[in-house]
């Protein structure tokens, strides 16, 4: 919390001239046209691992990404990254993510890890299964260390998958719910890098699914997650 008061009163961290410069050239890169099919661009399928669930007070440890190039998962465009911590998480934590104390502190420094990140990134929209932890976490490293608002198109595949399958969405919630009713094995569960594999698989079934609903431009999967977030919230409404 105290950095991010920081961060909104003007305190920003200090880049060495590289690392500006990198940071300027991305922030040039045009934005990724939304209103095309998504099997003619590049999606970036993203999880990240962190020291705890609390979104204010935790850091990220790593990322793991993969791209989806025209509706096909690229093997070779992948990213995985640990960002160097000022202390190692605690044990409970380290049990369930593998990344050890060790790998923790001697990871990139944050600057550089999250130039890195950008740079893959592009201007590419993300996808991932419930965005809100993913982006709030990203947001807040990208906040801290590079000191902007990190302000990018997301698309959510905890909401595009009961949007597609409205009669499996009373008993499919979770990532491992819908990776086990659609037979996508995770042999490494809360790793980054394993997690955002099996979200891409998720991703290009609902890819698949959507076409039969005449369902083709990414903006209108971000249309599709809108509603599903209002059906949802008049649901809640009513239960209440």
């Amino acid at each position: 919390m105290r950095q991010w008061l920081a961060n909104l009163f003007g305190n920003k961290p200090e880049l060495t001239e590289q690392q500006r410069l990198r940071l300027d050239a991305w922030g040039k890169i045009p934005p990724a046209p939304l209103a095309v099919p998504v099997n003619e661009m590049r999606c970036v399928v993203v999880d990240v691992e962190t020291s705890g669930l609390n979104m204010l007070k935790d850091r990220l440890i790593s990322i793991g990404a993969i791209a989806v190039v025209n509706g096909q998962i690229a093997l070779a465009d992948s990213f995985y990254i640990v960002l160097q911590q000022p202390v190692a998480s605690h044990k409970e934590n380290i049990l369930l993510h593998g990344i050890g104390g060790s790998a923790q502190t001697e990871g990139i420094p944050a600057i550089d890890a999250l130039l890195n990140f950008l740079e893959y990134l592009g201007k590419d929209p993300l996808v991932a299964f419930h965005v809100i932890f993913d982006q709030t976490m990203i947001r807040n490293a990208i906040s801290q260390y590079l000191g902007f608002a990190f302000k990018h198109p997301w698309l959510d595949m905890a909401y595009i998958m009961p949007a597609i399958n409205p009669g499996l969405a009373d008993r499919l919630r979770t990532l491992d719910d819908w990776n086990g009713h659609f037979d996508i094995r995770n042999d490494a569960r809360h790793n980054a890098s394993a997690d955002a594999m099996v979200t891409a698989q998720l991703f290009q079934v609902a890819l698949a699914q959507a076409r039969k609903r005449t369902i083709f431009n990414f903006s209108e999967f971000m249309d599709l997650e809108k509603s599903q977030r209002w059906l949802n919230s008049q649901s809640s409404y009513k239960m209440h």
